[in-house]
């Protein structure tokens, strides 16, 4: 089946990626590099249908479950929920598309995390962490975060922790669509959804009360980052001038 949908991407020409010299782009308002790629404008409805859904789907089960849910069961959820509609051929293509395809094309070239969409988190494996709405691997996660909150202090929180498949596709599409369809861009911060080491064990740390510049260099001004670059057995993944090509994030925990 990982084979099938790997021949998809070769063949297909239903969903491309096009350059800036293309006209046919849905949006490109915004300041752009001569080799950004962007989604194409025939691609807009089916593009925005899926977000439409996957906020649904969110909303039916919930922020946290949202968190770990495998893309069989998104789709169930989407076939027999009210209020939903199942996931159409055209926009299942799409899905595929952008987990399959090859990001090193513009500009990421982070390592492949998953090979298979239909990849399911072991709940068995997850603990949620209280007052958070996340979840952490049971084992080295969880323990390196329970020692950071005791090293560094109250004041530090889970901000983001396990994603499954489909959290991270809402949130690489919600990205897209913030940048006006700028897939170069939006993977500087967002990994594509094979390319998350969150579906793995990493996990994001933030000031509370902080709010969203918690996921800004403004993080690394804080007292909180300043106790965390004391401790010796934390890392950061996405150091400045990182080689897989994303934007410096001193709240990303390294766990494997």
């Amino acid at each position: 089946m990982i084979n099938i949908r790997r021949d998809f991407i070769k063949k297909s020409t239903i969903f491309t990626l096009v350059s800036i010299s293309s006209m046919d782009l849905f949006a490109s308002s915004r300041e752009i590099k001569r080799n950004d790629l962007f989604i194409e404008k025939k691609d807009y409805k089916t593009f925005q249908s899926i977000r439409k859904k996957l906020k649904l789907v969110q909303s039916y089960v919930g922020y946290g479950n949202f968190n770990i849910i495998s893309f069989d069961s998104m789709l169930s959820i989407a076939r027999r929920a009210p209020n939903i509609e199942a996931f159409t051929k055209e926009e299942l293509d799409f899905l595929e598309f952008i987990f399959y395809y090859n990001p090193s094309s513009h500009g990421f070239f982070g390592n492949r995390i998953s090979s298979n969409i239909s990849d399911v988190i072991d709940k068995k494996q997850v603990k949620k962490i209280p007052y958070t709405g996340h979840y952490l691997f049971k084992g080295k996660a969880e323990n390196t975060y329970n020692e950071m909150k005791k090293d560094v202090g109250s004041s530090l929180t889970l901000t983001s922790g396990i994603r499954s498949i489909v959290k991270q596709t809402k949130l690489f599409l919600d990205k897209i669509h913030r940048v006006d369809g700028n897939i170069s861009v939006a993977a500087k911060s967002i990994a594509p959804p094979a390319f998350t080491y969150h579906l793995v064990g990493d996990f994001d740390v933030g000031k509370k009360g902080f709010g969203y510049a918690n996921f800004t260099s403004k993080f690394a001004n804080t007292h909180e980052f300043q106790e965390i670059q004391k401790l010796k057995y934390v890392d950061v993944r996405y150091t400045i001038n990182n080689k897989d090509g994303v934007r410096y994030e001193p709240w990303h925990i390294t766990t494997i």
